[in-house]
C-alpha cells in the first residue's frame, strides 16, 4: 500500500461550482475542502475551511443557484460552512476516478492561489498502479504533479500527530509559496499578508512549528 501527495492546477480550472462563488472576492476565500459525500437525488454535502469575512460568505452562497442550504460558523475571520449542492463539478469526475481504482482520498484538500493559478493539494492511499493509472486519466487541461509518493504507515504524513491544524496550513502554505526554497521566493511579510496576519506572528508560528518537528524527528 502507497500513499501519493498530488497537486492538481491549470490556468483558470475550478474544480468546484462552489469555489466559483469565491473567485475573484477579496473579502473571503475557501482554505480547503475538508470532506464531500454524496446524498440522495444526486445532491452532495460539502464542507469547506473560510478564512476572511464570513457575513460575505454566507451573501456568496445564498446567491448560488447550486447551494440547495448552507450553514456558516466560525469567528476572527476564520470558519466552517456546511453546504448541500445540487452540483459538485468537476470534483465530482476526479473523485469517480479515484473510486474506480480502489483509491482512498485522505481528507483535506487544500487549496492555495499562486501566480501560475489555483492549486489543489491532496494525499490519496491505495496501490502504486492503481495511483498511477489514476493520474493517467486526470483530463489534459488540468496540470498534475505528483509532489512525493511512498510507503503508506499508519499516517501518510507524520507531521500531522505533532502540528495543529492551523500550524499545518501555515506551513504548507510556507512550502507551496517557496520559503524553504534557496535561496527562498518568499518573506514572512509576504505570508502574513496572504493569511491576514501581523509578520510577528508568522514568524513566531513558523518557529514553533520547525521546533515541533525537529524534536518529533530526533524523538
Amino acid at each position: 500500500m502507497r500513499y501519493a501527495t498530488i497537486v492538481l492546477g491549470g490556468e483558470n480550472v475550478q474544480i468546484s461550482p462552489i469555489l466559483n462563488r469565491f473567485v475573484g472576492s477579496d473579502a473571503v476565500r475557501i482554505d480547503s475542502t475538508r470532506h464531500i459525500g454524496p446524498i440522495e437525488d444526486g445532491q452532495h454535502v460539502v464542507l469547506v475551511d473560510l478564512q476572511g469575512d464570513l457575513s460575505t460568505a454566507e451573501d456568496l452562497l445564498a446567491d448560488s443557484s447550486n447551494v440547495v442550504r448552507y450553514d456558516v460558523t466560525g469567528t476572527n475571520g476564520r470558519g466552517v460552512a456546511y453546504l448541500r449542492c445540487r452540483s459538485i463539478g468537476l470534483i465530482g469526475d476526479l473523485l469517480s476516478i479515484l473510486y474506480a481504482h480502489d483509491i482512498v482520498l485522505d481528507w483535506p484538500i487544500h487549496h492555495a492561489e499562486t501566480p501560475a493559478g489555483r492549486r489543489y493539494r491532496f494525499t490519496v492511499i491505495g496501490t502504486e498502479s492503481g495511483i498511477q493509472r489514476a493520474m493517467a486519466q486526470v483530463p489534459d487541461e488540468i496540470s498534475i504533479e505528483l509532489e512525493k509518493i511512498g510507503p503508506y504507515g499508519t499516517r501518510p504524513d507524520q507531521r500531522e500527530a505533532v502540528l495543529t491544524d492551523r500550524q499545518s496550513d501555515l506551513l504548507e502554505l510556507a512550502v507551496e509559496e517557496g520559503y524553504y526554497e534557496v535561496p527562498r521566493e518568499t518573506t514572512h511579510r509576504a505570508l502574513a499578508e496572504e493569511l491576514g496576519l501581523s509578520v510577528g506572528t508568522v514568524s513566531d508560528r513558523l518557529q514553533r512549528i520547525e521546533r515541533r518537528l525537529v524534536l518529533a524527528a530526533t524523538d
